[in-house]
């Protein structure tokens, strides 16, 4: 009886079986994890405080209808650089989300282990590692240099190859998450595997694969280095062939904030809360779409 009860009381705690010494040493790690945590939640909303505080009083109606405004001038707004910026990057994705969703599927349904597709993956880290100012110097001379000049359409393709393997990567992710039952499912039924990929698969990874669009929409909106050397800027409406600079919030901004004129500083501030909001707006919708795909 007395084995039995001993048997059946609660367990030892499970530090009650661990040195102090470890003990200690866990509750040290656990403390400066939390510690530096806390260190950049700090530094995060401080920034998006001070953000939202000189952004918010920068704020007036001029703004959003005026263009940028010249040197020793006053008032103005953003209106062309946000026309430029939406331009750019509608572009760039217009370009990237064909390219990035058909590599995907190509390495989740195709290629699979094959040699290729395993230079593909390397080929796709890289470039998403890559420095943003390598890829715009790489346009530079592809596009910029043969064709005389800045041009939105060297923007929007430097925009592109940065948004490529995001989508790359999101997608095949996605694909291989749907079951091989349903893949199977439409192969008993005689469909080719062009319709099973088409039919099937995409609509089961649908929202998935809109998220990565989504989520590599934010990661170019507010690219700087790529315009510079593709798109640069200026302080008027783009043209009808996007040739010559185009007028883009990102450069606006680098350029406003380190210029010695306060208008121009305000409307760094606008413009910077503006392309943050609509950052974290995209960045939002991607999550919902992606728990919703989820909870399926």
């Amino acid at each position: 009886m007395d084995t039995m009860s001993r048997s059946t009381t609660a367990p030892t705690a499970p530090w009650g079986r661990v040195r102090r010494s470890r003990y200690l040493a866990d509750r040290a790690l656990k403390a400066i994890c939390i510690l530096f945590t806390c260190l950049g939640v700090f530094v995060l909303g401080w920034i998006l405080l001070m953000l939202l505080y000189q952004g918010i009083s920068a704020l007036r109606p001029e703004v959003f209808t005026n263009t940028t405004p010249g040197p020793m001038t006053q008032g103005g707004g953003i209106a062309n650089a946000i026309a430029g910026s939406f331009i750019l990057t509608f572009l760039g994705i217009v370009v990237a989300t064909p390219v990035g969703v058909l590599a995907g599927t190509y390495l989740a349904e195709y290629g699979r282990g094959s040699k290729l597709a395993e230079v593909i993956r390397f080929v796709n880290d890289i470039l998403l590692a890559a420095p943003s100012i390598l890829i715009g110097l790489f346009v530079y001379t592809l596009m910029v240099q043969p064709m005389g000049g800045y041009s939105g359409w060297a923007g929007g393709v430097a925009l592109a190859i940065i948004a490529v393997p995001v989508i790359v990567r999101t997608t095949e992710d996605m694909l291989r998450i749907v079951p091989g039952s349903l893949r199977e499912a439409g192969a008993a039924l005689g469909a080719p595997m062009s319709k099973v990929i088409t039919k099937i698969t995409w609509r089961a990874a649908r929202a998935g694969m809109i998220t990565g669009i989504l989520l590599a929409t934010a990661r170019i909106a507010g690219e700087t280095a790529p315009l510079l050397f593709t798109a640069l800027n200026n302080n008027f409406w783009f043209r009808a062939d996007l040739m010559g600079g185009v007028a883009n919030l990102p450069v606006m901004i680098y350029q406003y904030a380190l210029s010695p004129y306060q208008n121009w500083r305000e409307l760094a501030w606008a413009g910077a809360l503006v392309i943050t909001l609509t950052i974290l707006a995209l960045s939002i919708v991607a999550r919902l779409l992606f728990r919703k795909d989820v909870a399926r």
